[in-house]
């Protein structure tokens, strides 16, 4: 079958950096996806992504569908055939639906009865006639942020300026909002011109020579080579951030990669407000000696070729340096900041209309944090660095540091408080108890950061979920997903053994009337639900993390060592067996009640024997648990298979003396309230 390579670009205004990469993305995706629904065969796929243009390459996209020949079922024979013989109504109507006739039937055998079945034979269509559709495609992609433009009904990431639809050399026609497809395109805005693409293979080449680099990774790598240069040429660091790489190579088409210098006097501010101010609001690139000191340089990236670098450069260090001026004006004013005055401003500023100010918020990290402390029976002198810590944790917020650069909240704060005399446990706990501030971040390092970064979150987390505000979908203003996930991250981290519902209690209670039994059982599932997401990340069997997480014991810790210890002995062949032994006890005793059972109606020696084989259980797992022997409790409850299985043999559960019937379910209740603690084996899915 002959082929032809396909190429497809979206011509548009600048898309913001963030949205670059997940739109060509999306756009790769979706188009494979209709190439393989409409079963036409392609060779490789190749993205190319700039600040102006998505666009893909498809090698060898078949020209044709090919032909295909299906078995269509019909009705059943007693139905496509009257008592007479001849064909029915059914029958003719189900061969036209086919593109047959009634000569075309045979019948076939399906589980004793026998319809009628013809051969369909479906005409493989043209490509040129199917790719029209790529237009809704395109039509289709989603963006986080989208625009109108003139008078257009279209909502876009940004207007579309030019489109590219080749098939070969053949142009496939279609329109997106007043915009027709053709085979040109537009280089470089500044250094390119407008070009024909004659064939898809030549787009990559026309454009470089237009100034625009297309293919992603290879402008990524262009930019790490001329940084690498530059640490060779003047003996530098230059620190490679990818998130401001991924940033930096989706805000150029042709990069090229210059230096500039700022004035020796800034490097007397802390090391974050310089760092802050080139990357988060310039887009630089610190550079370092090779001890790891900030040099009074930085470097950045042009859309554009070598020419007037000079120029260039000077330009951008008259920026930096009104930028560095204002930090340094901020930073002098700041040393004046006093943390009583400061925590004192916190009471004026509102955190929620409906959950007080930053100040009542303090307050209750300070309660929260005291309990964990507790709980967690820390030292004395740990418990005063936490109520001191947790006290001062927000101070920063009325800096004029942080006001300037959010970003810095927590960072700047730890400078603050070790120029201000605090222990250095206080200092570093203030930036600490932000952490986890991503999914990549490390959980505090520290027991009163990790402490405080828990209170910080739950209270938090129970205060929106008291009010209502509960993430729905891909909608979570609050950011409550990633604090929940800090919580678990921290929890696992620190090994601390804490039950999660223990936890939501204690933040709950902070809010009074407020609360409702409904918004603790969301807060329970919405924790299982991150919780179900960390596991499902370490491979562990879906079936076996619903087991866990709807056990008794919610503490994260042993909640994970639980599932491990479910997948690895799911691989051996007496778990089957095990496992149905346990989940029966669950399964009855869901008939029953619990209550203390009266040994003088244990009748029989397996009621007798089941009974001491749960006490002697319960105790040892008691211990076990306290010694985080997750291992040894299944191993503990596996155990149990034999004495359960003969009770089961000789014995009728739901006998006809009322007594004897409640306290062998009262039995079951207890047994099953033991093997839950661990999991609920009843819904584990063994074959």
């Amino acid at each position: 079958m002959s082929k032809r390579d396909l190429l497809l670009e979206i011509g548009l205004e600048e898309i913001p950096a963030q949205y670059v990469t997940p739109s060509i993305n999306q756009l790769q995706a979706k188009l494979t996806n209709w190439l393989e629904e409409k079963k036409l065969s392609f060779g490789d796929v190749k993205m190319y992504s700039t600040p102006r243009r998505l666009a893909i390459l498809v090698k060898d996209v078949a020209e044709k569908q090919p032909d295909l020949e299906e078995e269509a079922k019909g009705p059943a024979k007693k139905i496509a055939m009257t008592e007479s013989g001849e064909w029915s109504k059914a029958a003719i109507g189900f061969t036209r639906g086919q593109g047959a006739t009634v000569e075309d039937i045979y019948f076939k055998e399906i589980n004793g009865v026998e319809y009628a079945h013809v051969q369909k034979f479906i005409k493989g269509q043209d490509s040129t006639l199917l790719l029209t559709e790529v237009r809704e495609l395109i039509k289709g992609l989603s963006f986080p942020k989208n625009m109108r433009w003139g008078s257009e009904e279209l909502r876009y990431i940004r207007p579309i300026k030019w489109l590219i639809a080749l098939f070969g050399n053949e142009i496939i026609p279609f329109e997106i909002a007043g915009v027709k497809t053709d085979s040109f395109t537009y280089g470089h805005r500044f250094l390119g011109d407008k070009v024909e693409i004659a064939h898809p293979s030549l787009y990559e080449a026309v454009l470089l020579e237009q100034f625009v680099l297309a293919d992603s990774d290879k402008r990524k790598a262009a930019i790490r080579n001329q940084l690498a240069e530059l640490e060779s040429e003047n003996k530098w660091i230059i620190p490679i951030d990818e998130e401001l790489l991924e940033e930096v190579n989706n805000l150029v088409e042709y990069p090229t990669a210059l230096f500039g210098k700022f004035e020796e006097e800034y490097l007397s501010l802390p090391d974050e407000v310089l760092v802050t101010t080139m990357k988060e609001h310039q887009r630089y690139f610190p550079v370092r000696n090779n001890e790891g000191d900030l040099l009074s340089y930085f470097v950045t990236v042009r859309n554009g070729d070598h020419n007037h670098l000079e120029n260039v450069a000077k330009g951008n260090e008259k920026v930096l340096r009104a930028r560095l001026s204002d930090a340094n004006f901020f930073f002098e004013e700041d040393k004046k900041l006093q943390i009583d005055v400061a925590n004192e401003k916190l009471n004026k500023i509102v955190f929620h209309e409906e959950l007080g100010t930053l100040g009542e918020k303090v307050n209750r990290i300070v309660q929260l944090s005291g309990i964990l402390a507790d709980k967690l029976n820390l030292t004395h002198e740990q418990k005063d660095d936490i109520k001191r810590a947790a006290a001062i944790c927000k101070f920063d917020l009325v800096s004029h540091m942080v006001y300037e650069f959010p970003e810095l909240q927590g960072k700047i704060g730890e400078k603050y408080a070790r120029l201000l005399g605090e222990k250095e446990a206080v200092a570093k706990a203030i930036n600490e108890h932000y952490m986890p501030r991503h999914a990549e971040d490390q959980a505090p390092s520290s027991t009163i950061g990790a402490v405080i970064a828990i209170a910080d979150k739950l209270d938090t987390i129970a205060g929106f979920f008291a009010i209502g505000r509960i993430p729905t979908g891909s909608q979570d203003p609050y950011a409550l997903r990633r604090q929940a996930s800090g919580i678990v991250h921290i929890l696992k981290a620190k090994g601390y053994e804490i039950a999660l519902d223990e936890l939501f209690k204690l933040a709950l209670e902070l809010y009074g009337t407020k609360v409702s039994n409904e918004a603790y059982q969301e807060l329970i599932t919405f924790f299982k639900l991150r919780l179900k997401y960390v596991l499902a990340e370490e491979q562990i069997r879906y079936d076996l993390v619903d087991a866990v997480l709807e056990s008794s014991n919610l503490e994260v810790n042993s909640l994970t060592k639980r599932a491990h210890v479910l997948a690895k002995r799911s691989l051996e062949a007496e778990f089957k067996e095990s496992i149905e032994a346990l989940a029966r006890v669950i399964n009855i005793s869901k008939k029953g009640s619990e209550h203390v059972i009266n040994e003088a109606l244990l009748e029989s020696d397996y009621e007798k024997a089941l009974y001491q084989a749960y006490v002697d259980a319960d105790q040892k797992i008691s211990t076990m648990k306290n010694d985080n022997r997750e291992e040894s409790i299944f191993e503990l409850l596996a155990a149990l298979k034999p004495v359960i299985n003969e009770y089961f043999d000789h014995t009728m559960v739901m006998a006809e003396d009322e007594k004897v019937k409640n306290n062998r379910l009262g039995q079951m209740v207890q047994l099953a309230k033991l093997i839950e603690s661990f999991a609920k084996m009843d819904m584990i899915l063994v074959k």
